[in-house]
């Protein structure tokens, strides 16, 4: 078994961490009299590493050799592979459950609004502040997940889940049926975020070989529970509304967090080799909590913002997200009176097409953004990590933005019959899994030492896109027609093709300025 060398970059990255480990002491200890009890002491390991800009480097072994590997890898080796599948079937799990509950009420809204005495667009608005709030707490959980670690973080929201989706399915009210609603996807999010965070680290490279080259592939695997989750969310509400009451909805919706609970519990181990919480521990009282408020602040995730690159990608995963709600939201009251279709049941087995489209895609998509960085990999010999955005240009520019045309005007002219509105839809959810794959790990490979928080922004732009293609999308149909609102959504599909362009042409460049903006940080 041999041993990797350490990479020149990480070593500088290393002392640079060191370094401002050093000033921070320094500080601490100029403002207490005692600083010996008053230290931060950063525990550094080969697993947590220093923060760092750079994609870690991949070390392949001599062709017939063993692969490398690091001293103390051998700790992984304690769980079997079956466990490690297992951990990442119910992270998959748990993040299937708030996706799903985003939209299971769509095929229930007329049934929900005639419970409260109120209007499906009003019904709509409880969606939007459940997508508000799933873009919210990402700017959370990001944080404490890095502070405490991801078991627990997964154990309180998968409880915070279950007791709020409890009392969704009891609210007496209007009021409290939005409330509880939307509180409930405020505990649901934490498994989106902490699923990428995973494959991205050390940790999840080292137990499933998710190499750099692989993680598209991986990811695709792990983002199919969020995409289908609101594709056959509407499908499982039609069945149960047809046959129940919608608040039936929500006592599965329970039931189904119960179980996430207990998969987290009995089969998921802390995946984070090292806790922030841990370097704190000579801290006093006051200054240990001031210290725990700013580290667990959503300033941390929304500073991000600041770098070009994760801003841009973070707007193209948003305009999927808008193409997806924008798409499912309105299918009741678009392709019912449209097709003459009465029962939920019927419209719900619209919202199959792009669902299977989301599990269609799951098997390409991811490969071929792997496929797409070996490419370039071998054309200029060293990986680039805006080469894996190559791999969403077809498809966020051209195939999404025209399925939406022929979708939204063939429905608003009554041509065409079933199959035109269904094709399209499918093609759509495959096209969306060659894109998020690519869009989802660029940020953890750009930032690979803050993975949970860049995630977080790329979860905090998606849901809040999100959120407003809910609130909106009926009422624009109802002004403009299908098919002129499909047409808005298809040129904001394309301008975040044209940012995505920009993020491949000078990502690279303005990687370089955030790496010497924090370099320049550290030296003053």
């Amino acid at each position: 078994m041999k041993t990797s060398q350490q990479d020149p970059h990480d070593k500088a990255s290393s002392i640079a961490s060191v370094t401002d480990d050093a000033e921070a002491s320094l500080q601490i200890a100029a403002s207490n009299p005692n600083p010996v009890t008053e230290t931060i002491n950063r525990a550094t390991s080969h697993i947590s590493g220093p923060d760092a800009f750079e994609p870690a480097a991949t070390i392949e072994a001599p062709k017939g050799e063993e692969p490398y590997r690091e001293a103390g890898d051998e700790i992984f080796d304690k769980v079997s592979r079956g466990r490690k599948i297992a951990i990442v079937a119910v992270l998959s799990f748990g993040a299937f459950l708030s996706p799903i509950s985003s939209t299971s009420v769509l095929a229930a809204t007329p049934e929900v609004a005639t419970t409260y005495n109120t209007s499906g667009s009003i019904i709509n608005v409880s969606n939007a502040a459940y997508m508000i709030v799933m873009a919210l707490s990402p700017l959370f959980w990001g944080p404490m997940s890095q502070m405490y670690g991801r078991r627990i973080v997964a154990l309180s929201s998968s409880v915070m889940f279950f007791v709020l989706s409890l009392a969704t399915a009891l609210a007496p009210n209007l009021a409290s049926f939005i409330v509880f609603r939307a509180a409930s996807a405020f505990g649901g999010t934490a498994f989106i975020l902490i699923g990428p965070a995973c494959i991205g680290c050390k940790v999840f490279i080292e137990w499933l070989l998710f190499q750099q080259d692989q993680r598209g592939a991986a990811m695709g695997w792990f983002l199919t529970g969020t995409l289908v989750g609101p594709a056959f969310g509407p499908f499982l509400g039609g069945i149960i509304v047809t046959f129940s009451s919608w608040r039936s909805i929500f006592w599965l919706q329970t039931a189904l967090a119960a179980a996430g609970f207990l998969g987290v519990y009995f089969v998921v181990s802390e995946t984070a080799h090292h806790l922030k919480i841990d370097d704190l521990k000579t801290l006093s009282g006051k200054k240990r909590a001031l210290t725990i408020l700013s580290m667990i602040s959503p300033m941390r995730v929304l500073r991000l913002f600041q770098y070009p690159n994760i801003a841009l990608v973070a707007g193209g995963s948003a305009s999927l997200t808008w193409n997806m709600y924008s798409l499912l939201t309105p299918i009741r009251y678009v392709l019912n009176p449209r097709f003459n279709l009465e029962s939920p049941l019927f419209s719900g087995l619209f919202y199959l097409a792009p669902g299977f489209g989301y599990l269609a895609g799951t098997f390409v998509g991811g490969h071929w953004a792997d496929y797409t960085v070996k490419r370039w990999i071998k054309k200029r010999g060293v990986r680039v990590p805006e080469d894996r955005l190559r791999s969403t240009m077809p498809f966020v520019g051209i195939i999404i933005p025209g399925s939406m045309l022929v979708y939204g005007w063939t429905v608003d002219q009554e041509a065409g019959g079933i199959p035109v509105p269904v094709i399209a839809m499918f093609v759509q959810g495959v096209a969306q899994l060659f894109c998020f794959p690519s869009y989802n790990t660029y940020c953890l490979d750009v930032m690979p030492g803050q993975g949970a928080e860049v995630a977080a922004t790329n979860f905090f732009a998606r849901y809040l896109v999100g959120c407003v293609a809910s609130a909106v999308v009926l009422p624009a149909i109802e002004v403009l027609g299908i098919g002129w609102f499909s047409t808005i959504s298809a040129a904001y599909l394309i301008v975040s093709a044209l940012a995505t362009m920009a993020a491949i042409r000078w990502g690279k460049c303005w990687r370089e300025r955030m790496e010497a903006k924090l370099r320049n940080s550290r030296d003053k």
